[in-house]
């Protein structure tokens, strides 16, 4: 007797194993199709009608549906509807002034070289889905997890991610503002926020998906903790390291590389984190 209850207890554990990953396996790929899927139907448009105005918005408007996919596919709990007014939040913030700022200047020159061709358009559609669904990684696995309470860590996470939108936002305005003043004609932003950091607007957006990823991982395995993680490391890579930072450094560089003003700002000036000067100004 002892012996069967031992077999059918070991058969449950290796079923529930199974279950857990065929869920997770199931929400990996279902939120990956979701994410790129969103995107691909949006480059259609974008791409027949040779406009920007769909490619910044459509991506923060994937945010939106991905939540909203992760919501209504698992159970609705108070843990998870706030993570979801977190990615609302920054997502409706960030694609407003997106949509505003395409609308003013009519098109992105990003896309000079691509708007025209087919597969190199859709390439960049394709990536910017796969770019939501890794950034999302912890929020999806969180959605998935059926979470109930919120323990300390996930208030620290929510404050870090207030912060980050706060300063990304403020950057953001500043920024805009800056740039819609005449007098400022053919001028770098060094005001506000931009006077401690060249970009803060990024060191923003940064600290807010890390804020996201602290506020998830106390409902996450140690597996989905470590996967999760690729979410803001990914966003802080392409950032520092491909489509973000590097393309704005070297375009300012052609603009004012020989303006001798420009060079100390540079110099006395964090690329990224305010207040980390190389040189005090």
């Amino acid at each position: 007797m002892k012996l069967n209850q031992l077999v059918q207890t070991n058969n449950k554990a290796n079923s529930v194993g199974k279950n857990a990953k065929m869920f997770f396996m199931n929400t990996l790929i279902s939120t990956f199709i979701f994410s790129v899927g969103v995107n691909m139907l949006m480059f259609l448009p974008a791409y027949f009608f040779k406009t920007d105005k769909l490619t910044d918005i459509s991506y923060a408007l994937t945010f939106i549906a991905l939540a909203i996919f992760g919501l209504i596919n698992h159970a609705i709990t108070f843990p998870s509807l706030i993570l979801a007014l977190m990615i609302f939040a920054w997502a409706i913030r960030l694609g407003a002034y997106l949509l505003s700022r395409i609308r003013k200047i009519g098109k992105d020159k990003r896309f000079d070289d691509k708007r025209e061709k087919f597969w190199s358009f859709a390439a960049f559609w394709l990536i910017q889905g796969v770019t939501v669904w890794v950034v999302l990684l912890p929020s999806n696995l969180f959605f998935g997890n059926d979470v109930r309470s919120l323990p300390a860590i996930a208030y620290v996470g929510a404050i870090i991610w207030l912060i980050g939108l706060t300063i990304e936002a403020f950057s953001d305005k500043q920024k805009y503002d800056f740039i819609n003043d005449p007098r400022n004609k053919g001028k770098w932003v060094n005001t506000g926020l931009w006077k401690y950091s060249r970009h803060p607007n990024y060191f923003g957006e940064i600290l807010l998906w890390i804020g996201v990823y602290i506020f998830t991982i106390f409902g996450l395995s140690t597996t989905q903790a470590a996967i999760g993680i690729l979410g803001p490391l990914y966003i802080a890579l392409l950032i520092g390291f491909v489509s973000g930072i590097p393309l704005l450094e070297k375009s300012a560089e052609r603009k004012w590389g020989k303006d001798k003003g420009y060079q100390e700002y540079k110099k006395s000036t964090s690329v990224l984190i305010p207040f980390l000067n190389t040189e005090k100004k």
